[in-house]
């Protein structure tokens, strides 16, 4: 099918027009992409075919240039692309600068600056707690409903979908064991989050104010937060995740912009005590600063869970407020991840030590019974979003197998 002759109905339709970075077949030279269908579009050539005045940003091997521009230029870039994938008058330049999505090697579309992982989800918070505090009064710690809580990871190993996962080593020990040993993680878990691409950086000694959440946040992507539960256990006391966490970190390859999401924006859910007033959302100037993303979670093909992130008690601009509220900066390419979707349901529950309640109820799966990955397993999280005129906004999906060590 013509890469214009989108079917009706089609998620990656002109309404959704997410960006990645692709190498055509044959080729090594990196381009921005953007998605239409089951083709991409390279971004650079048909800017410079049609003579725009943003042919500079886009004709580069990743989206950092696009990335710093700021909210306007990305206005401005989303309103011509719209329009050179309609319009049947530019259909004879741009169709030959289309790819068939099966042919292309997809790319890190950007170079991550810092990363930073949340644990914003209540009901995952309760489900954890429950697992290794099941005999406290109450099963979230008292500063969890007063301040989205985060730790800082590792840039350098956050990759695109599609890159094998090796099993991580490192120390573990078990309640009844005398002494720690080393050696491969035994309970390689998955955490169902989504990540949002920071694009104009902001001044150090300057905080960011919820309202200003869309002028830094260019877009969203699926990400997952690979997690050794074991290896984690043994190091995070007192000081939180180190090695159990900073192996891998895996990313779609499609970055979705904020705007093609505005019909997915939604309230939170509501707050059990007043906020401080920097992440006060509640005044009504204050657009909605949640996403109804639908968030599907599959093992070898097999779905396990579907978390809902409208359910997420902590937003992504209330996140950003309070990564920056003590004047820490901003960068082009920084990366913070939502933390474990899960929603109320069984079904809904976003990481593997959450299914299975620690390995205590294994997952039945057609190829056999998991607590926790086996090696040779292959993760994959897809998500849509209601978007205009009642279609779908579909999200890249991440994908990644786990291989031995």
């Amino acid at each position: 099918m013509p890469p214009f002759d989108v079917p009706e109905g089609d998620p990656f339709g002109p309404h959704n027009l997410p960006y990645g970075v692709f190498s055509p077949s044959g080729s090594t030279e990196r381009r921005v992409g953007v998605r239409l269908g089951d083709h991409v579009l390279d971004a650079g050539a048909a800017a410079a075919a049609l003579g725009s005045p943003h042919h500079s940003l886009l004709a580069q091997p990743t989206l950092d240039a696009l990335l710093a521009a700021g909210r306007a230029t990305w206005s401005d870039v989303r309103r011509a692309l719209t329009e050179w994938v309609t319009s049947s008058a530019h259909r004879p330049t741009i169709e030959p600068l289309f790819h068939p999505l099966s042919t292309v090697t997809l790319h890190l579309p950007f170079q991550v600056a810092d990363y930073v992982d949340f644990y914003a989800s209540e009901n995952h918070a309760r489900n954890v707690g429950h697992i290794f505090r099941p005999d406290a009064e109450d099963s979230i710690t008292p500063n969890w409903k007063h301040l989205p809580i985060g730790y800082h990871g590792r840039s350098g190993t956050v990759v695109v979908s599609g890159t094998d996962v090796i099993r991580p080593s490192g120390q573990r020990k078990g309640p009844g064991d005398p002494a720690p040993v080393f050696g491969p993680s035994i309970r390689l878990d998955i955490e169902a989050e989504v990540g949002f691409v920071v694009g104009a950086p902001s001044e150090l000694g300057r905080p960011v104010a919820l309202g200003d959440f869309r002028e830094h946040v260019f877009g969203l992507c699926l990400l997952n937060d690979w997690s050794a539960r074991d290896i984690q256990a043994w190091e995070y006391v007192p000081l939180g995740p180190f090695l159990g966490k900073s192996f891998a970190t895996s990313v779609s390859a499609w970055i979705t912009p904020l705007e093609a999401l505005d019909h997915a924006r939604v309230a939170p859910p509501e707050r059990t005590y007043p906020l401080l007033p920097y992440l006060d959302d509640s005044a009504p100037d204050i657009e909605p600063g949640g996403y109804d993303l639908r968030i599907s979670v599959a093992i070898n093909g097999h779905v396990v869970s579907e978390p809902p992130f409208s359910t997420m008690y902590w937003t992504a601009a209330q996140q950003l407020a309070h990564m920056t509220v003590n004047g820490a900066s901003l960068r082009t390419g920084d990366l913070y991840g939502s933390g474990t979707v899960s929603g109320p349901e069984e079904a809904q529950r976003g990481s593997l030590l959450e299914l299975t309640w620690n390995g205590r109820d294994p997952l039945e799966l057609p190829d056999g019974k998991r607590a926790f990955l086996e090696d040779g397993d292959v993760v994959t999280m897809s998500a849509w979003a209601p978007g205009p005129d009642g279609r779908r906004v579909a999200l890249g999906e991440v994908s990644g197998r786990v291989v031995s060590g």
